[in-house]
């Protein structure tokens, strides 16, 4: 049986600028969360949905864990 592909990899951006990274599997409440600290940033989805599996590799990787 195929792992579920429910993770999301982001960035989140305030201009060009990014603040922050991870993973999540639900990207509106994570952008709210994060608007919370930076109000005029913004959320953006780096590829396609994942398992969490891989999207937690990508997040270690990139230094984000």
């Amino acid at each position: 049986m195929a792992k579920k592909r429910d993770t999301y990899k982001y960035y989140f951006k305030i201009g060009k600028k990014v603040v922050h990274g991870g993973i999540t599997n639900n990207l509106e409440r994570r952008e709210q969360e994060h608007k919370q600290k930076w109000s005029k940033g913004h959320i953006f989805q780096v590829g396609r949905c994942t398992t969490e599996e891989a999207a937690r590799k990508w997040e270690e990787e990139k230094g984000f864990s």
